[in-house]
């Protein structure tokens, strides 16, 4: 199967949708476009656009509440084969985004510097409308390439109850020996001894199989690779972060989609944050059945019990909640019945409930069946 058949759909924003005016190949050649404007510029141009973008991309990440940016005094426009000089006046050099108007409008900077894009690209200067395109796609093309780490080569393939690819795919070059190269090991923390460089720890097998390998906390079966729960937890919010930064730069930059760097790191960590993201979740509802089997055991559960149970939301992309009530407060002896019951109920809200995906659905109800099995 061709790479690009893989590429999951892309994301679409509310408040900026993409529509059937918009189809990839329009896409494509706005990058072209893009591309060829960028590369006709001189390279002092170059590295001030670069510069500039740097310092947005990073006002964005750090999520400021405004950023002051500047425009190249000079750009060169592209027309046809030949390139024409043009000065950008000094009273639009230096903009801002983020103004006391868009925070009381409760707009975020991200949405803030893509209005003010737009607003210098639509400019009756052709100077300041090629300033403002620049700094726009040098900016995307910063969070893209610069500010993600890349990945390994990976295919995703669903189950047959799942319509988001999320398992890897391993392959006869997935090498299982502990020779490491530096994609192959994480470096590990501590006071490096005199003379010698830093201990680098390979990536067991199941982590290798992914596209990040130093954010996976779950093997195929569930089981726990890192120290801690918190640390799972970490790992996850690392490739929320991932998944973050990559939108941020669809959203201010549409057209990247169709770069292929941000389709390969996009289709390599969705599949990961969801593959994950689902083993944290299903890890910790685990310990919530440990938890009422030691309290049950110990008489401590008959004034009432109520659940929050953890699920991952793959439209979010995030671990949410889905409270449930087992045991009404009051002095009620616990039952296991009362769980499996509850469990029952639950399930047949979950296969009414319009908010959710196929996929969500069938982790969510799964999870109550997890739960249902371990009283019944």
């Amino acid at each position: 199967m061709d790479r690009q058949d893989r590429i999951p759909p892309i994301e679409q924003d509310h408040r900026y949708p993409i529509t059937e005016n918009r189809p990839a190949d329009q896409f494509k050649a706005q990058l072209l476009d893009s591309q060829a404007m960028y590369e006709a510029q001189p390279v002092l141009v170059q590295r001030f656009i670069d510069s500039q973008a740097a310092l947005l991309a990073d006002a964005i990440v750090q999520r400021l509440s405004q950023v002051r940016f500047i425009l190249p005094d000079r750009v060169f426009i592209p027309i046809g084969s030949i390139t024409k000089p043009a000065t950008i006046p000094q009273q639009y050099r230096t903009q801002m985004a983020g103004r006391l108007r868009d925070r009381l409008s409760r707009n975020d900077l991200l949405t803030a510097l893509h209005d003010r894009f737009l607003d210098l690209e639509h400019s009756s200067d052709p100077a300041v409308t090629t300033g403002a395109s620049l700094l726009r796609y040098g900016t995307a093309m910063h969070m893209v390439y610069n500010m993600l780490p890349a990945g390994r080569t990976v295919t995703y393939t669903a189950s047959e109850i799942d319509d988001i690819p999320n398992i890897p795919v391993v392959t006869s070059l997935d090498v299982e020996s502990a020779i490491t190269e530096t994609t192959d090991a994480i470096v590990e923390e501590g006071t490096e001894e005199n003379g010698r460089g830093q201990l680098q720890v390979p990536y067991v097998p199941a982590a290798r199989h992914f596209f990040l390998p130093q954010w996976i906390a779950f093997d195929e079966h569930g089981n726990l690779l890192v120290n801690s729960v918190n640390q799972a937890e970490a790992n996850l919010a690392s490739m929320q972060n991932y998944r973050g930064i990559l939108k941020s730069a669809q959203f201010l930059c549409p057209y990247i989609t169709a770069d292929t760097e941000y389709q390969q790191k996009r289709y390599g960590i969705i599949g990961q944050v969801i593959n994950q993201g689902r083993a944290l979740a299903i890890y910790e509802v685990k310990e919530i059945i440990n938890t009422i089997q030691q309290r049950s055991a110990g008489g401590d559960l008959n004034r009432g019990l109520s659940l929050d149970l953890p699920y991952f939301n793959d439209q979010t992309i995030a671990i949410e909640n889905w409270p449930m009530e087992i045991i009404p407060k009051g002095r009620i002896m616990f039952v296991p019945a009362f769980v499996v019951r509850a469990a029952q109920i639950e399930q047949s809200k979950v296969q009414q409930d319009p908010r959710f995906g196929h996929s969500t659905r069938r982790h969510l109800l799964s999870i109550l069946i997890l739960l249902e099995s371990a009283f019944g």
